[in-house]
């Protein structure tokens, strides 16, 4: 391979552009959060029905991604893809950024932040929640040692085990996220072993569009030369991802259908949900599936750069659509406590529950996004993440040969 030079951002207006428009939506997270910290949860969409609201869809996207966006440095360091490996140390450092973003979010969604500090230090091991703090927190550990291997020339040897380890506890921490839903028993809308593989497979598609959009974004901030070599194998792996996501979704839902005593969600999500039945269709399914897939596979279109990062855009849309349907319908789905009775009472047993986010919960998850974004501008304008040619002559092997 070509000797690979990396380099620091240069632009300078440009970057300090960027990080005024994330800190003004950091600023109105930052605001977000004091309101609801002092007002109260009174004050958002969320009540006793509905306690997991907009915070928790931007917070389960950005961990759910944060694992995807290591596609590329574990397709060059565990497949040996050695025209990936230029771009190894941006994977990494999106990675970080993505959960350090998600993690924030949660962590001031909880009404009681201070009390982290309990599910840090004791911990029960029959819990599912308690299992992903010790994987969200052993990622953070793991991708820092990756990223060293990566930029310390005399670590470079250990770089290949260490980014086994690291695709290994990815796969782990997206595990632990679907696990979350999927050993809930007692909502219809879960309980099902296939959450685990179908959200690593989210994880692919959600990861690998957000970094394909920060690749082009920072090469057109700098002027620095992206090959049409290397964005279309990032393309093509991003397309089969994609896919996968819908042939995952079908087989989810195919499954629930064969089981009589899921029907009744089923039918709310699939069918009579309102806006729940709406973002799986018109969200998840076209505009995060079908749309990106006929323009990733187009023979014109998918030569384009602005439809592709437009497919990207829409692989996210999507991505916050399928988290909306996953995390607020089953919720506002009832909770079928005694099956086989209708069940009625002053507390709204038995009864579909609405719920309409606040802007305050919504400025909270933009403002996670935001400081994912902030951490990868800064991390790229002051350490030397990104190669100052990215040509395919520079970066790809074959192609130099």
């Amino acid at each position: 391979m070509v000797n690979v030079v990396y380099r620091a951002l240069d632009n300078r207006g440009g970057f300090y552009a960027l990080l005024a428009l994330l800190g003004a939506f950091l600023a109105l997270g930052a605001g977000a959060f004091l309101y609801m910290e002092h007002s109260g949860h009174v004050v958002t969409g969320m009540d006793n029905q509905i306690v997991w609201g907009m915070p928790h869809v931007f917070a389960v996207f950005l961990i759910v991604a944060a694992s995807g966006a290591l596609n590329v440095a574990s397709t060059a360091s565990v497949f040996g893809k050695a025209e990936y490996k230029p771009l190894a140390p941006l994977s990494g450092l999106l990675a970080f950024a993505l959960l350090l973003g998600g993690l924030t979010v949660l962590m001031l969604d909880l009404g009681r932040s201070d009390r982290l500090i309990v599910a840090m230090t004791y911990y029960n091991f029959k819990s599912i929640f308690a299992l992903n703090v010790i994987l969200y927190t052993g990622f953070f550990a793991i991708v820092a040692a990756y990223l060293w291997t990566m930029m310390e020339r005399r670590m470079n040897r250990y770089s290949k085990p260490a980014g086994l380890a690291a695709f290994i506890w990815r796969l782990s921490l997206t595990t632990g996220t679907g696990s979350i839903f999927g050993f809930l028993v007692a909502r219809e809308a879960y309980d099902s072993a296939l959450l685990a593989p179908m959200f690593i497979v989210f994880s692919f598609a959600y990861g690998t569009a957000i970094f394909l959009i920060v690749l082009m974004a920072a090469c057109r901030l700098d002027g620095r030369p992206l090959g049409d070599a290397i964005v279309g194998r990032l393309k093509n792996l991003l397309g089969t991802f994609v896919a996968a996501s819908l042939y995952f979704t079908a087989v989810f839902h195919l499954t629930k259908l064969y089981v009589t005593k899921f029907h009744g969600i089923e039918r709310f999500i699939l069918l009579d949900g309102g806006i729940h039945t709406t973002l799986f269709w018109l969200g998840q399914v076209l505009v995060g599936g079908v749309a990106p897939l006929v323009i990733l596979f187009h023979p014109l279109l998918s030569k384009s750069r602005g439809w592709l990062v437009a497919a990207c855009l829409l692989i996210v849309a999507g991505g916050l659509a399928q988290m909306f349907v996953t995390i607020i319908g089953a919720q506002a789905y009832p909770l079928s406590i005694f099956p086989g009775y209708e069940v009625s009472s002053s507390f709204f047993d038995g009864k579909i529950n609405g719920y309409a986010p606040s802007l305050p919960e919504t400025f909270l998850g933009m403002g996670g996004v935001a400081l994912a974004l902030a951490a990868v501008a800064v991390g790229v304008k002051v350490l030397r993440f990104l190669p100052e040619n990215m040509d395919d002559a520079a970066i790809d092997p074959h192609h130099a040969k």
